[in-house]
């Protein structure tokens, strides 16, 4: 044996170990040991991010590319890279590498802004070398597009762990049941049932206070919108919300920072300013890219229901999302909670739900179908007391009662909010979750492979079935479980 690892170590040595060598696979690495501009701008690049992660300011919506940190994909992106060709120079590959370059430097400039001790010479030196680096990747675009992928946010060690191919036959009755309670309460909702409560109605004011950031690729198919198109739309679709009310954890609201009075920061939900926190996505089906506009109410708490309430908790929320065909009008809405929670699918008459596969992996849930509402009318959403789980969606006119005025607001303002004593931070920690919005059930679903589950989380973190494997910004979600009407 001793003699046979001389024998490897000899051969290593003549061969000079090229097989074994830990840079072999990260450009990255190669690259910071040039001696060249390159080198430079890959030293830079890497000591940035040393100081980012330092301060704690880490986003985790768009993670960085293995190998290439001064880019950044995201879930559409990376469905992208199979419509781009790679040879070097060649379209449509330029396009998409461009987004995944101004992804970068819109992410990075976020973290920045809430890391102290950031200059301006910093960030247009790493602009310059933003360019620099890109023409060093057009020999790698083949292997970029390997890697320009959206890591799981499930995590196989935690189902290994928790003997997830038996538990999951447990977790997917108690999703049985969640499912018949939920079919129980629209049902009960359009009877007329009420629970007592009074509702407190919130309207959309008229004009958005910011707009969310619609991707333009046009080469690789993914529709554009122009301002006054983008504000039309955003108006048009943000639902009404009609909210049982039992106190101030049931009102919307923004969220900001607050002094906590003892020197240092607390998160809180502004109540006196209700606000629905706005962004755009893209679904394709059947191959065509649609636009997908989505609006989130945050509230301050779901308060217990019993002495132990696993679900409980500091901060809660709604995210309603839309699809729109290509006329601007509704395919199919779905909805979860910021916990990726509840999800719940509410098709139009232009689609048709598919089969479902064999198995007990969770699959399309759809308590309620709703018919596109025409131009004049609106979207409004009724929701429980403390839980603020969605009870019924209904059509109303335009013109129908006002309410509390409700502003629409960029949802990327959350990822760097105004400290109280100066400076900036995002209300998202580092790994993609809400601070203090742990549950109890944590303790309980790990063996499903959700980290954390329960707690609150950012965009692009929302794995939203506890067996089986969904994510809510995957592009592909509605074509798995829908396909449309000639």
């Amino acid at each position: 044996m001793k003699r046979a690892s001389l024998l490897v170590a000899g051969c290593c040595v003549l061969l000079g170990c090229a097989g074994l060598d830990p840079h072999a696979d990260d450009p990255a690495a190669q690259r910071r040991l040039r001696d060249d501009a390159v080198g430079d701008c890959a030293r830079l690049f890497a000591a940035v991010d040393r100081r980012i992660d330092a301060d704690g300011t880490r986003d985790a919506q768009s993670p960085r590319v293995p190998g290439f940190p001064h880019l950044r994909t995201d879930r559409v992106l990376a469905r992208l890279a199979a419509a781009t060709t790679v040879e070097s120079g060649d379209e449509p590959a330029a396009p998409w590498y461009r987004a995944l370059a101004e992804l970068d430097a819109a992410d990075r400039s976020l973290e920045l802004a809430n890391t102290a001790g950031t200059t301006t010479a910093t960030v247009a030196a790493l602009a310059a070398c933003r360019q620099t680096l890109s023409v060093a990747d057009q020999e790698l675009l083949a292997k970029l597009r390997a890697v320009a992928q959206v890591p799981d946010d499930y995590s196989t060690t935690l189902r290994a762990l928790g003997l997830y191919p038996l538990t999951r036959y447990l977790f997917a009755a108690g999703v049985e049941r969640w499912q018949q309670e939920t079919l129980a309460i629209f049902a009960a909702q359009a009877q007329g049932a009420t629970g007592g409560r009074q509702r407190v109605r919130y309207v959309p004011e008229p004009l958005p206070e910011s707009l969310p950031t619609v991707r333009d690729l046009p080469q690789l198919g993914l529709p554009g919108v122009a301002g006054p198109t983008l504000a039309e739309l955003v108006v048009r679709h943000a639902p009404r919300l009609e909210i049982e009310t039992a106190g101030d954890q049931d009102r919307p609201g923004a969220l900001v920072w607050q002094a906590d009075g003892v020197g240092g920061e607390r998160l809180a939900v502004a109540t006196a300013a209700p606000v629905l926190y706005v962004r755009s996505g893209h679904a394709q089906m059947a191959g065509r890219w649609l636009l997908q506009l989505s609006y989130t109410a945050w509230f301050s708490e779901r308060p217990p229901e019993r002495a132990v309430d696993l679900l409980a908790g500091r901060f809660d929320g709604l995210l309603w999302r839309v699809t729109l065909a290509e006329d601007g009008s509704p395919l199919v809405y779905d909805t979860i909670h910021p916990c990726g929670c509840y999800h719940l699918f509410f098709p139009g008459e232009r689609l048709r739900a598919r089969a479902r596969p064999a198995g007990i992996d969770e699959g399309l849930f759809a308590p309620q179908v709703l018919p596109a509402p025409m131009a004049n009318e609106r979207v409004v959403l009724r929701l429980a007391a403390g839980t603020h789980y969605l009870q019924q969606v209904v059509v109303e006119a335009a013109a129908a009662a006002a309410g509390v005025p409700l502003a629409l607001r960029d949802d990327d303002e959350l990822r760097s909010l105004p400290l109280p004593g100066g400076g900036r931070r995002s209300v998202f920690a580092a790994d993609g979750l809400l601070p203090g919005s742990e549950r109890l059930e944590r303790f309980f679903f790990w063996p499903m492979g959700v980290r954390s589950a329960g707690q609150m989380r950012q965009w692009g973190r929302h794995a939203t079935a506890f067996v089986g494997r969904r994510h809510f910004d995957d592009p592909a979600l509605l074509d798995r479980y829908f396909e449309r009407l000639p």
